[in-house]
């Protein structure tokens, strides 16, 4: 059953889409934005009729799981639906009226914020009859563009606070460097810029990947939450095997997972992961190490921390990597974020209010 939050906001986007033909909802992360998704997926399937198909996107294959599982969950395995990921629909959009890709009355996008890429663009041209449905928690970009160009008009959800204070997300301790500490310095010394304005990740990977910095991170697990199960966000590939060889040699089950780890590989270590049970330190992997995987679409509620081993000029970086834990449970009082990489002087705490409506234009 929907929530009344939910359910609200599943009504102002019908009422929306009486008068606009493209609309963006934000929700925060982890406040069941793939279930309103399906809502109003088997909502429109239901006004229109089996005959309207509608198509959902997504931008990595974990995303596209949940979502086919959330559907089916829904009961909607035998409609006419179709999930796919933007690089194989990119690799489609040549003949948009063939088969399965012809006809789409409603195309809905995950973690929309990703939106203002050519691909996208591309599927307002090759189906100009359809509406658009946008999801995300956080409706801004590193370039400073807003997404009037996609959407015509922002619906936002309850914030941060109001969700903590409904119980629907967790309370947090936000543990954090201090301001003149030499891993601070370090970072302030970063200089170079990637392609998407963020730091480089190759200037980042030089000057954080060493052993005095990792052992920094694990002296702050051990200090504030030793035993517990959490996330740590690295900065690549190396980073994140010597974040996982260092906590391995002192005794803890971590592993390392990237975009290159295999689906079968990655599917495993998750199994692994969802099975640990920190009131009895046994049943699995207690810590995963990941490179830009786990920052959008993970569902494992009972994470207890977040460690930020990885620095980031993107507000919306930040926030779904810190929401991956504000997810409640049963066998955690709250969530425990452990900032070694000074974001909360960026942009504060998870908690803050931001005007959405102004990123969005």
């Amino acid at each position: 059953m929907l929530r009344d939050y939910q359910i609200e906001i599943c009504t102002r986007v019908r009422e929306a889409f009486q008068q606009h033909r493209s609309v963006m909802v934000q929700m925060p992360t982890g406040t069941g934005k793939t279930v309103v998704l399906a809502s109003l997926v088997k909502g429109y399937l239901s006004a229109e009729g089996r005959g309207s198909g509608i198509l959902i996107v997504a931008h990595r294959r974990e995303l596209i799981e949940q979502i086919k599982a959330t559907i089916q969950r829904m009961g909607m395995d035998e409609t006419p639906i179709v999930v796919e990921s933007i690089q194989t629909i990119s690799r489609r959009m040549d003949n948009p009226s063939s088969g399965e890709w012809g006809g789409f009355g409603l195309i809905v996008i995950d973690e929309a914020h990703h939106a203002l890429a050519k691909t996208y663009r591309m599927m307002w041209d090759a189906w100009p009859q359809a509406k658009f449905l946008g999801l995300t928690a956080t409706p801004c970009r590193l370039n400073g563009k807003g997404f009037t160009d996609l959407f015509e008009v922002l619906l936002s959800s309850l914030s941060v606070p109001q969700f903590i204070q409904k119980e629907v997300l967790a309370p947090f301790d936000y543990v954090a460097i201090n301001e003149g500490s030499s891993q601070q310095l370090l970072i302030n010394s970063l200089k170079k810029r990637g392609a998407d304005g963020d730091y480089q990740v190759k200037e980042m990977n030089e000057v954080l990947n060493k052993s005095v910095s990792i052992a920094q991170l694990y002296d702050c697990y051990a200090q504030f939450a030793v035993g517990k199960k959490g996330i740590i966000y690295a900065i690549s590939i190396e980073h994140a095997r010597s974040i996982a060889a260092y906590y391995e040699s002192k005794g803890v089950k971590a592993v390392a997972i990237s975009a290159k780890t295999s689906a079968k590989e990655r599917a495993a270590l998750l199994d692994e992961f969802r099975n640990y049970t920190s009131r009895r330190r046994s049943g699995g992997i207690q810590l995963l190490v990941n490179v830009d995987i786990f920052s959008e679409g993970f569902d494992c509620p009972d994470v207890e921390f977040i460690q930020l081993a990885r620095p980031t000029l993107s507000l919306a970086k930040y926030l779904q990597m810190v929401g991956r834990g504000l997810r409640p449970h049963k066998n955690k009082e709250c969530c425990i974020i452990l900032d070694n990489v000074g974001l909360v002087r960026v942009f504060g705490l998870p908690t803050r209010c931001w005007n959405w409506q102004s990123f969005f234009n």
